[in-house]
């Protein structure tokens, strides 16, 4: 039974009691038979059981995500601690969990330790969300007996992981938002209102500067083809996705650009060093080899730019060549992060040296983030004005040049 290809019902049901009336109800469930066994657990006997999808709206409210992976972690993390039998302690979970999906998904964990088979094994059968690292450590916390401390490092290797994340979407969605709003502004005005001063500046019969004919020859043009802008800029966009999707050299060469730009690209270049460097802290510090743990690193960047340098790092590494120098022969990782790791390998605390490095770099992305606004704030006005107030200036000359003739 593998969860995570099925799909997430709501199933309606009835229940007869004495003198006639009726109880019922609602249980979410992946099938009919599952549904059965969670009435029967709750003394419920069904008279009648519908099946029905869930609405986007439940879908929405019950669908698990990658935080709730998180909570899961740290609450596991509590109980173990606590010396809670694992068994008891996801009981505890399924009871509190208030997602459907997140319920079920722990059930079957539940169920499936009781049935014998290893809690890795549950985990990567349970739900895509419990991605090849996370079973990997779990796999490591079961052979060494240190089970606890294994979800307390996932639980904080996860939330720094999310808040990372979420400073570099802060830093891309402010200029993007800006530079949108800009260009959908000066669309509008190209498309609705310049073509209305077309027609006043025609009754003029006088001469127009020549700022006012080019953005008057613009909007003509576009106002002819809106359309095929459109469908071009459509196709644009669905190519590019496409071209992500299936083609790894585009893909590659696409990651390596987002690199190259200013501000932006070196938020994103410290993230991949700082999400790198936990990473594989994290794995070493739970025992996994070297080896394994630059493959899990390497499966968890997103920029295929930093990820194919660390397969060429990982395969120097598997030859006897030091870490850091193999980090500093793959170009993209900078002088500073090579001398930590070579101290903390020759000092015996690696785990400790990338853990130093993750926070440096992570630090770095906050203040950049945090000073974003102060940074890219001038450039997004210059950017406002040349093209919004570039395109009213141009309107309002031939009015300006009417009056000081009429003067």
């Amino acid at each position: 039974m593998i969860m995570a290809k099925q799909t997430l019902f709501v199933f309606h049901w009835r229940q007869a009691v004495p003198f006639g009336r009726h109880q019922k109800g609602q249980v979410f469930a992946y099938s009919e038979h599952d549904a059965r066994q969670q009435l029967a657990g709750q003394a419920i006997l069904p008279t009648r059981l519908i099946r029905r999808r869930l609405s986007s709206w439940q879908q929405r409210q019950h669908k698990a995500k990658a935080a709730d992976i998180t909570q899961f972690s740290r609450e596991l993390t509590t109980l173990l601690e606590s010396g809670i039998p694992i068994v008891q302690a996801l009981n505890l979970i399924e009871e509190n969990q208030v997602k459907a999906e997140m319920r079920l998904v722990v059930r079957y964990l539940r169920q499936q330790l009781e049935a014998g088979t290893s809690l890795s094994t549950a985990l990567a059968q349970a739900s895509p969300l419990f991605d090849r690292f996370y079973c990997d450590l779990v796999a490591t916390g079961e052979q060494t007996g240190q089970l606890p401390l294994v979800f307390a490092r996932l639980a904080l290797y996860r939330e720094k992981q999310a808040l990372l994340r979420s400073k570099v979407m802060k830093a891309m969605i402010y200029p993007t938002i800006v530079v949108s709003v800009a260009l959908g502004v000066s669309t509008y005005l190209l498309l609705f209102v310049i073509p209305k001063f077309k027609q006043i500046f025609d009754s003029f019969g006088a001469p127009l500067p020549w700022l006012t004919r080019q953005v008057l020859a613009l909007s003509d043009w576009m106002t002819t083809h809106a359309p095929t802008i459109a469908a071009i800029l459509i196709v644009l966009m669905l190519s590019h996705k496409w071209l992500q999707r299936h083609h790894p050299r585009y893909r590659y060469h696409y990651h390596r650009w987002l690199l190259k730009l200013p501000i932006i690209g070196e938020v994103l270049s410290k993230a991949c060093i700082a999400k790198f460097s936990r990473t594989l802290a994290t794995t070493f510090s739970a025992g996994i080899p070297l080896i394994s743990g630059l493959k899990s690193a390497t499966n968890i960047l997103t920029n295929d730019y930093y990820a194919h340098g660390l397969i060429r790092v990982s395969a120097h590494t598997a030859t006897g060549i030091p870490l850091y120098q193999a980090l500093r022969e793959s170009g993209r990782f900078p002088n500073m992060m090579t001398q930590m790791i070579m101290i903390g390998e020759e000092s015996g605390a690696l785990d400790t040296m990338l853990n130093r490095v993750a926070v440096i770099y992570e630090e770095e992305v906050d203040n950049t983030v945090d000073n974003l606004g102060k940074i890219i704030e001038p450039l997004l006005i210059l950017v406002l004005g040349l093209l919004i107030g570039g395109l009213v200036v141009a309107m309002y000359l031939p009015i300006f040049n009417l009056m000081s003739v009429l003067g």
